[in-house]
Formats: C-alpha cells, structure tokens, sequence
C-alpha cells in the first residue's frame, strides 16, 4: 500500500513538472510588445518572425509616444509587457529616470521640419521660408501653422527644437513673436497637415506646416525647410520585469534586421536605421533627411520638458 502511495506521489510530481514545463514553454512561444499607435508591423511579419523562432507577437497599442512611455512606468511593478517599440528621444528620458526600459536600440529617426507649399508661393510670386527665423517676419504674417506641444509629438519636437536653437533665455521670445506674427496652433499632426495646410489634402489656408522631412515624398509640390529640424529617433528595447527576455532579444535584433528596416519608410514614413538600406527613389530626390538637425539629450528634455510646456501654454493663454 505504502510503495502504491508512494508511486502515485511520484507520478503526481512527474506530471505537475510536465504541466509547470509546458507553461513554460507556452510563455516562451508568446511575446507580447507595447507600441504606440502609429507603430506599423504587418500580420505577415509577425507571421514570419513566428515562422523562424516559434515565437507568437502580440502587439498591445498603448496611445502615443508619451502615453505609452507613462504606462509602463505606472506598471514597472506589473510590467504589461516583454519589451518596448516606440519611445523616442523626447520621452527616453523619463523611462531611463523611472528604470523600466533596459537594453535598447534605435529602430527609426524622422526628422521635424518645416514644409511649405511651392504652388502657393509661386502663384503669389514671393519667396518661400528658407530658415525658421523667416516665420516671423512680416511678409509670412499668417501663413503658418504649427502643432500644440502639450497634445502633439511634432509640436513639442518643434519646441524643443527652438530651445536647442535659440538658447534656454531666448527661445519663449521667438515664439511670442510667432504669436505676433499670427501663427494658426492646431491640436496635432493630423489636422494641421490635412485640413491646415494648402499643400496637401485639405487645401487649407496655410501654406507652411510643421511635418516631416519626409513628408515632401508624398506629394506633388512641397519643400522642406532645412532649419530649425528636431530629429526624433525610436527605440525598441527590453522591459524590465517582462516574461520573456529572450524572445525580446530576438524580435529587437528581427527589428534591426535590413529585411524589417527596409519596410520602415513605405510604412511609418521615417527613416530606418540601417545604413544598407537603400531609400525609395522618391526619398532620395524629395525627401532627403537634416543636414544639421537640432540635438537636445533626452536626458535634458526629461529634466525641462514640464517647464517648457508651461512656459510655452503662458504665451498662448495671454
């Protein structure tokens, strides 16, 4: 009786490190990434990153940029993932402060810059912007649109923009004199260049916009303006605390991979990081990325950002 009870202990033991086995395994075929909204990855590139290394990715959108980067640290505790793709070097700062991000690398950069309407300025026979002091001055009175920094990524890229450019004791008088020189502000991205802005699809009044450098690929009659860009690049990388760091090492180095690279600029209209990549021939002719784009570390905007936006919110309340 003694040697059957304790046969079947045996077997119970056997079968629960078979069970605790098995939901190892099902966690390791699993990975779940935290993105932001506009991250694009194809169901046939989770389908192909499944087929090399057995592992299922699931995508868990998590608002922009900034949201996202305050998710996770509100769950470091609860980390809500295995890794990361999205934060930028506006908000690196904040996830580095909070240490919840670990071993990370830079996926993509697009560069913020100003674009104008080269119709417009040619059919009112004046000259386009050729720098960001340009805007304010009298014959460009009302012919701007911008991002709100406090709502929108681009926006507060442009903020920081002008801090680097101008100085940390100069940079809110550059942008009272925009207000001076009527500056139209929108809430984000979308509504400035679609409806806003007379270059593109919703034929607006404004024939300058803050954009991309990008942008000028995908139309028929848009420039970039080479000053005053703030280059933003995204990182993916290892959340700390996740399930799963081993298949987060794997998707970051698929990520980095010139086969995910070369997808990046018909897919999120930015730039990849890889340097084998060859850009689309439209880029390479209309939308050549900054020469000279503004640097600010993540490291000063974390320690800045709130002041700014206060500052900046001031002169447009007044």
């Amino acid at each position: 009786m003694r040697n059957k009870k304790y046969l079947a202990a045996i077997v119970g033991l056997a079968l629960a490190i078979g069970l605790t086995g098995c939901a190892a395994n099902s966690q390791a075929a699993s990975l779940n990434v935290v993105v932001h909204d506009s991250i694009v990855i194809s169901a046939e590139q989770i389908a192909e990153f499944k087929k090399e290394t057995g592992i299922e990715v699931n995508l868990i959108k998590a608002g922009d940029a900034g949201a996202m980067t305050n998710k996770l640290i509100l769950t470091k505790d609860q980390p809500i993932g295995d890794m990361f793709y999205g934060i930028d070097n506006t908000f690196m700062g904040a996830a580095e402060a909070a240490n919840v991000v670990a071993d990370y690398s830079a996926i993509n950069f697009g560069d913020v810059c100003f674009n104008y309407d080269k119709t417009w300025f040619s059919t009112h026979e004046q000259a386009a912007p050729e720098t960001i002091e340009d805007l304010v001055k009298p014959e460009f009175r009302g012919l701007t649109v911008v991002e709100n920094p406090t709502s929108s990524s681009p926006g507060l890229a442009f903020l920081i923009a002008t801090v680097g450019k101008f100085g940390a004791d100069k940079w809110t008088k550059y942008w009272e004199d925009l207000k001076a020189n009527d500056v139209r502000i929108d809430s984000g991205w979308e509504e400035a260049y679609n409806v806003s802005f007379s270059g593109s699809a919703g034929k607006g009044n404004y024939p300058i916009v803050l954009s991309y450098s990008s942008s000028p690929a995908f139309e028929e009659n848009t420039a970039s303006i080479d000053d005053g860009c703030f280059r933003q690049t995204e990182y993916a990388g290892l959340i700390r605390g996740g399930a799963n760091a081993d298949g987060a090492k794997k998707f970051l180095a698929y990520l980095l991979s010139d086969k995910f690279q070369k997808t990046i600029p018909d897919n999120m209209y930015v730039y990849p990081v890889s340097t084998n990549v060859s850009l689309p021939e439209a880029w390479a002719t209309k939308a050549p990325a900054a020469t000279n784009a503004i640097a600010v570390t993540s490291k000063t905007i974390n320690a800045n950002r709130s002041d700014w936006l206060k500052a900046w919110d001031a002169i447009f309340k007044n």
